[in-house]
């Protein structure tokens, strides 16, 4: 017989975590009870700036009224249908409109909804590999693109994502990313890449590559103007698909709708998730109609993608985020962020580099100027001294080294200059 635990306050939500949580869940210490717009606020009644946003999951704000009218609207006609058992409007709706916001000059453009961005990211390889017969997939150093199977085998980083897990999906294969602060261009990449074709695998059996336009969890690394172009030329002299994965770099988060609007190519299938949903689950694969319906009936779905609950927030952002307002308030704000950031890197030589496209900004962390040797125990640092002056960041790159800001696109001035501020005291705390 088991043992209740009736949870009735902060401490007690603590204690079951430990209890009933697997602890390879990593969870900062605080127990949230509430949020609006962008703060957060946790069990003692302090409120917190958020600049983590859900891992990039809240481009508009946690509760924004429009998106949660919709929901509660959706909810009081019904919960779940599975889209396989019945058609229902607010699927259509979605699809409709990624197909009016796909960067593309034709159209229209289909799509398939499911539940993440890595289980998008698998059934986008599963569209390239039956629509060209090709089995091979490339993907790029410092990318993520998830943690199932196959996705594991696209990231590009061992601990956590991959130690202990293998063996990995095959016919996965890796080139170089352009790095600008380590010293990797457009050029190094792409003699990478075709440097792969001809000691790794045949280019003729790739059914595709995968690449974010600005890398996340690498390090928020964007790419530079000219490797899409160049990487998209390549994929179509070998006949290989080119899969845009904006799953963190989408939903207006760089400005426009998608973050490879930035540089004027159309990729073949575009990967979307995080932001997509409003906060509930929901991801997207996007792509013409020969290659969307190159998977025959039944090969794509699931019991829960495309959730009505989780569409008919998406209508609501999808419309939110496409209007020359919201563009207008992401520009502006990675003005102000990027603006604050370099005057800080000016006197802190310890902020290697600031780094990112529109509003999607972060600073790599270095032991010092000369050696640019990561600084990961810096960067934790800094995430906890910032946490306790009353603001929520994460770190991302290969080393850990690197401090992503993704605060909603329509954060506060006033709770924007806030989290700067705490943040620029964190940083001269731990950094100076």
């Amino acid at each position: 017989m088991s043992t209740s635990l009736e949870i009735t306050g902060a401490q007690d939500v603590r204690a079951a975590r430990e209890r009933y949580v697997s602890s390879a869940v990593a969870t900062p210490p605080i127990v949230v009870t509430a949020a609006e717009g962008a703060r957060i606020t946790a069990d003692d009644g302090q409120t917190y700036v958020d600049f983590a946003g859900g891992i990039g999951c809240q481009n508009l704000g946690h509760g924004p009224d429009d998106v949660v009218r919709a929901i509660h609207e959706q909810v009081d006609r019904y919960l779940h249908q599975c889209f396989m058992v019945g058609t229902y409007e607010p699927y259509v709706e979605v699809c409709r409109r990624l197909s009016d916001l796909y960067p593309g000059a034709g159209g229209p453009y289909k799509s398939v909804l499911l539940n993440s961005g890595a289980e998008a990211v698998e059934n986008a390889v599963k569209i390239a590999r039956s629509a060209t017969g090709r089995p091979a997939v490339v993907a790029f150093d410092r990318a993520f693109h998830g943690r199932t199977l196959l996705t594991m085998a696209l990231t590009s980083k061992v601990v956590p994502y991959k130690r202990g897990f293998g063996p990995f999906a095959p016919e996965v294969y890796r080139a170089p990313a352009p790095y600008a602060f380590r010293g990797i261009d457009a050029d190094a990449a792409v003699a990478g890449l075709l440097h792969l074709f001809k000691a790794e695998v045949d280019p003729a059996s790739v059914a595709c590559v995968v690449l974010e336009p600005v890398q996340g969890e690498g390090g928020f690394v964007p790419m530079p103007a000219d490797f899409p172009p160049r990487l998209k030329e390549i994929c179509e002299a070998h006949g290989i698909l080119y899969v845009d994965d904006e799953v963190q770099a989408g939903v207006g988060r760089t400005g426009p709708v998608w973050a490879i609007e930035h540089y004027g190519v159309e990729p073949d299938l575009l990967v979307s998730g995080k932001s997509l949903g409003g906060g509930l689950p929901l991801a997207a694969v996007t792509g013409r109609p020969e290659l969307m319906d190159a998977v025959g009936g039944g090969g794509l779905g699931g019991t829960f993608g495309g959730n009505p609950v989780a569409c008919a927030a998406a209508a609501v952002v999808l419309d939110a985020v496409a209007a020359p307002a919201f563009r207008e308030q992401a520009n502006a704000l990675g003005r102000a962020i990027r603006d604050r950031l370099n005057a800080i890197a000016a006197e802190l030589p310890r902020v290697g580099d600031v780094r990112g496209l529109g509003s999607m900004l972060a600073f790599e962390l270095v032991e010092d100027d000369v050696s640019r040797a990561p600084a990961p125990e810096l960067a934790a640092s800094v995430v906890a001294a910032a946490r306790e002056r009353g603001v929520l960041l994460l770190a991302c790159g290969l080393y850990g080294n690197v401090i992503r800001l993704l605060p909603p696109i329509t954060i506060a001035d006033a709770d924007l200059a806030e989290g700067l501020d705490a943040l620029e005291a964190a940083l001269r705390e731990v950094a100076a």
